[in-house]
């Protein structure tokens, strides 16, 4: 699990920092699809860090219990969900990814929730 957390989190940090360029150098005077790569980056390069930072919590503890489990899951899904469907969106401009999106956001939210609870759980 650990392991699969890893990768997810440097090709969503790999990901994020090139949407960022391609919003940055190559949008070709497109704001939209712009924005959208820059919030899909946004999101995904922070969302890398708190999945890596999971993956740390989790390989500290020696396993990664309930909390961690579902955190790290929500995390690589939202990651998936979110920052990836912007990014399809923003290179076909297709609405069927935006309706990925929400989901993403929602799954993101349950990381962050899942770190609450972590936290409230810990001795």
């Amino acid at each position: 699990m650990i392991r699969c957390w890893l990768v997810l989190a440097a090709l969503g940090g790999f990901f994020a920092v090139a949407a960022g360029a391609v919003a940055a150098h190559l949008a070709g005077g497109n704001a939209r699809a712009a924005e959208l790569l820059r919030t899909g980056a946004l999101y995904g390069l922070a969302h890398a860090a708190a999945l890596l930072a999971v993956a740390a919590l989790a390989e500290r503890a020696g396993r990664p219990g309930l909390a961690l489990s579902i955190a790290g899951s929500a995390f690589a899904i939202g990651i998936i969900l979110f920052s990836f469907s912007l990014y399809a969106l923003a290179a076909d401009g297709a609405s069927r990814f935006a309706l990925l999106t929400p989901f993403g956001g929602v799954s993101l939210m349950i990381g962050w929730a899942a770190i609450a609870l972590y936290a409230w759980q810990r001795r």
